[in-house]
């Protein structure tokens, strides 16, 4: 098996395990060994398959890019990295798509900040760095990890709000009508105002820390300089 095949099989390993373990099969396996151990098994293929995925990218080719993005098109990048940043920072407070150990998670009576924004705001987060790096680094390694990323993360809201209408019922249903799928079109549509969408400042900061130290990562790892340190390099 060369590097690009193993790279590909362990990006359908990851994704489809998640699939298959969040939705199909969680119900049976949680029947027959419980949540608890359920919960273990499914961290440890996680780790598993992601660990296989890594190992895989590192020892992927160096080859030819297939295009080369214009200077500005990275600045640009940054700016939307720094959306997603906040995104991902902004969905671990009071996302009521989060696991809840009582079933019954708080739907809050109107969407702000970044729920405002959409309802799933870590799953686009995740789109969104997938997009960004698929437009920037045209490599058919980066390619295979950014599609696996991107199918998960999409199809995994799609799954999610299945899951959670089944679960919660009229409550789930109540909290996709106040909010969107995709992110602004509850504001591009009328439904909802764009004052909304202001997130709280510790997720402004939160965000911006993460932002600048994911950037910084970047050069670190021998990547190309982004965001601001583009500049100051």
């Amino acid at each position: 098996m060369n590097a690009l095949t193993s790279l590909a099989a362990a990006s359908f390993a990851f994704v489809g395990s998640h699939f298959l373990l969040s939705h199909p099969l969680r119900r049976p396996l949680v029947a027959r060994v419980g949540e608890g151990p359920f919960l273990g098994l499914y961290s440890l293929v996680a780790l598993a398959t992601f660990g296989w995925l890594i190992w895989a990218a590192l020892r992927s080719p160096g080859e030819p890019l297939w295009w080369v993005a214009p200077p500005w098109l990275w600045d640009v990048a940054a700016i939307v990295m720094l959306l997603a940043s906040i995104l991902l920072v902004g969905s671990l407070i009071g996302n009521p798509a989060a696991p809840d150990p009582t079933g019954k998670p708080h739907i809050p009576d109107q969407a702000r900040g970044v729920l405002a924004i959409t309802r799933h705001p870590m799953m686009w987060s995740f789109i969104l760095w997938a997009a960004v790096h698929a437009i920037l680094w045209g490599s058919a390694a980066n390619l295979i990890i950014v599609a696996a990323i991107a199918i998960l993360s999409f199809f995994g809201a799609l799954a999610q709000d299945a899951k959670k209408e089944r679960l919660l019922g009229a409550d789930w249903k109540t909290w996709e009508r106040r909010t969107a799928f995709w992110p602004f079109a509850a504001q591009i549509s009328g439904r909802a105002g764009w004052g909304a969408t202001l997130p709280r400042p510790g997720v402004w900061i939160g965000g911006l820390l993460l932002w600048l130290a994911a950037t910084w990562a970047h050069g670190w790892l021998g990547a190309p300089a982004v965001g601001l340190w583009r500049w100051v390099a």
